[in-house]
């Protein structure tokens, strides 16, 4: 069959992107202490399994090669916990511009038990 196909292109951006990326660690037996994000990240995990507490008290647990996205705003804090042997690692990948925050710190939801750890990993 002959003729042409249609390609749409994405306008190129004029200038730098905010799409940013981070490797997050979290040793065994630490936490990442309650926070909620300005922005939504997309993470996946490639070491360890990690556990996600959500301020409704509900939790989700992410082994090695899955991903998940964090939605964003004080409506969704969440506490993310290591309770393997292993590291737990995160590739992480957000649109943040230069000065902005990775991460808000905030307290314990109510009813919900404070951080445990002694060190955050962030």
């Amino acid at each position: 069959m002959g003729g042409r196909q249609a390609t749409a292109r994405r306008p190129r951006a004029s200038g730098r992107s905010d799409l940013t990326g981070r490797e997050i660690v979290i040793e065994s037996g630490q936490c990442t202490g309650w926070h909620y994000h300005d922005v939504p990240l997309m993470a996946a995990v490639t070491s360890g399994t990690l556990t996600r507490i959500l301020d409704d008290g509900s939790v989700e647990t992410h082994p090695v090669g899955s991903t998940f996205v964090e939605p964003p705003g004080i409506d969704h804090v969440h506490l993310g916990r290591n309770l393997g042997s292993e590291p737990v690692v995160l590739h992480v990948t957000c649109a943040l511009g230069a000065d902005a925050r990775w991460s808000v710190d905030t307290p314990a939801p109510y009813g919900a038990t404070p951080c445990p750890c002694p060190g955050h990993a962030r």
